[in-house]
């Protein structure tokens, strides 16, 4: 081992899925070194607050994550290409799997998604296919983590509209479609486990779910744990499509047929307090944020 065994780079670290894996870490008694481009901003300073170690370092520069990955066993590795492009979303990913190798670091764990298979169309999953295809090129040891639906989509309004998974989503996959859900804290707590245990899970691709209800379901659940149905307000596809890259509606229609995984079992054999949608709902309402 080249590294600190109990030290994980966490790459795109104040954001949602890198953020929740930094604080399932440091809550597992691990280091962390998160990497971020503002390291003043407040997300940056909050994982301080709470024992990470905040490093400045950009995926599109490779020579700055050299310096952070020093010392490192494991690095998580995330990249969002409805912000950033799905060009660059592909060379940011290449880079930080280029370093990772080059770094002598034992174990990548990549925040994946889909179903794995190519050809599907959805831009988000076909980009990181590619990124994937790469890791396998330079033989480097890693773990592919594919949460599905995020249940923050129900509820949160700045992960993507949620007008458009109340209004636009029923429309192009059709209300009673079974949806696989994951809250995103749970990625935090699955790739802590992964890590803990990499003889277990290096060479492995794992579909998260972590609940299995359609919208119709998901939307009377709501009703009844919040009181009142989702705040909606008519929404025109074209807008929606402007803040998603189009990408998003092209899951959704994909999803009216595609076929994805509905089994809960391998996301509890890791984690087995994963979150229901139920237990969502009631923790954003007893957080004051439904």
């Amino acid at each position: 081992m080249t590294g600190d065994d109990r030290l994980i780079v966490v790459c795109g670290a104040t954001g949602r899925q890198g953020g929740a894996v930094v604080r399932s870490l440091l809550g597992q008694g691990w280091r962390v070194r998160g990497l971020t481009r503002k390291p003043q901003q407040t997300k940056a300073r909050e994982l301080v607050a709470v024992g990470a170690e905040m490093v400045a370092a950009d995926m599109e520069d490779p020579a700055t994550l050299r310096g952070a990955f020093e010392g490192a066993n494991g690095v998580f590795s995330v990249q969002n290409g409805l912000v950033s492009g799905f060009d660059r979303e592909i060379a940011q990913g290449r880079h930080v799997a280029d370093v990772t190798k080059q770094s002598g670091v034992s174990h990548l764990v990549y925040a994946s998604a889909g179903t794995g298979e190519s050809g599907t169309g959805i831009q988000a999953w076909e980009a990181k296919l590619e990124v994937e295809r790469h890791m396998r090129r330079l033989d480097l040891p890693h773990t592919s983590l594919r949460p599905e639906a995020f249940m923050e989509l129900m509820t949160d309004s700045s992960f993507y509209p949620a007008v458009g998974t109340w209004r636009i989503w029923p429309r192009l996959s059709g209300e009673d479609r079974p949806i696989p859900w994951l809250a995103v804290e749970d990625v935090g707590q699955v790739a802590a486990a992964v890590f803990a245990d990499p003889g277990h899970h290096i060479g492995h691709s794992i579909v998260l779910v972590g609940d299995v209800l359609s919208l119709a379901e998901c939307r009377a659940l709501y009703r009844e744990v919040m009181g009142n149905d989702p705040s909606t307000f008519p929404l025109p596809i074209w807008l929606f499509d402007r803040f998603t890259r189009h990408d998003v509606t092209e899951m959704w229609r994909w999803l009216r047929t595609g076929a994805v995984e509905l089994d809960t079992g391998p996301t509890r054999q890791i984690h087995p307090g994963a979150l229901t949608v139920r237990e969502w709902f009631v923790k954003i309402r007893d957080l004051g944020q439904g």
